[in-house]
């Protein structure tokens, strides 16, 4: 835990989803098409607080916890940049695993947007679902993001020497057959876990879940580089280029090349 404070520390995690702004959109597109219209909303492992403050200015209130106190920090001080102390009830120090002092079936919607690709081990990825589960009301709507594993091969195919040490087919193999990966160059992305795309459904749905539905966050926006990329914002049909890849995210047959996935799922 301890890599992944000192890295979010110093990640300026507000500033990635302005800069790759596609996997915001399409999350919040889906969030407000399942989300309650109004309640309480924990959003569990928040960093910066981008989507909790969104969650805000539509009228939900709102819990928000990290495990980096300089993310909480942050989130705090965009809550009254923004004007929306009023909409939060607290801002918490708290570890996925254990939501001490979260009260059980305390909120009509839950978000775990960050931690399960933190957790290497097993046995944390299923005690933070059993705490996202005590915590949301029964019928409650949760959404949990991992990243996928396949998307990662892919990268580290096209790109491994950003990504040591999967530099070499003996260590992507290793990686793909186990989804652990740990960066070799100091300061890079902290350890991970990565989904096989078809392993987050029947997880989530082991620890008492009903799946919605399953939507890659990044469509296949991802696929594109940044002069294609170029082309449709120059377009005049930039709106209609993004409607597509919102309409297309839910499609089962892109899911792993998706860098992440959003599960969309009920308390059952």
């Amino acid at each position: 835990m301890n890599k992944v404070i000192d890295y979010y520390s110093f990640f300026d995690e507000w500033g990635r989803l302005d800069r790759e702004p596609l996997e915001f959109i399409v999350n919040m597109h889906y969030m407000m098409k399942y989300m309650p219209p109004a309640g309480k909303v924990l959003d569990n492992g928040a960093g910066p607080g981008k989507y909790a403050m969104e969650l805000a200015k539509r009228g939900h209130q709102v819990t928000l916890t990290d495990l980096t106190p300089k993310m909480v920090d942050t989130a705090r001080e965009k809550a009254k940049e923004f004007g929306l102390l009023p909409l939060f009830d607290g801002f918490l120090v708290r570890n996925a695993v254990s939501l001490d002092e979260l009260p059980d079936e305390g909120y009509d919607a839950a978000l775990m947007l960050g931690p399960l690709y933190h957790l290497q081990l097993e046995q944390d990825r299923v005690a933070a679902v059993k705490e996202l589960h005590r915590v949301t009301k029964s019928g409650g709507i949760v959404f949990v993001a991992v990243q996928t594993r396949m998307r990662m091969a892919i990268n580290s195919l096209q790109s491994p020497r950003n990504w040591k040490p999967n530099d070499s087919m003996a260590s992507i193999r290793h990686f793909y057959d186990n989804g652990l990966f740990d960066h070799a160059d100091q300061g890079r992305f902290t350890g991970a876990f990565y989904f096989g795309a078809e392993e987050i459904q029947p997880f989530m749905e082991s620890q008492g879940f009903e799946t919605i539905d399953v939507i890659s966050s990044s469509s296949i926006g991802n696929l594109l580089n940044e002069e294609q990329k170029q082309y449709w914002l120059d377009s005049g049909e930039y709106d209609k280029y993004i409607e597509f890849l919102i309409s297309v995210a839910n499609d089962p047959s892109i899911r792993g090349v998706s860098s992440h996935l959003l599960y969309i799922g009920k308390r059952a």
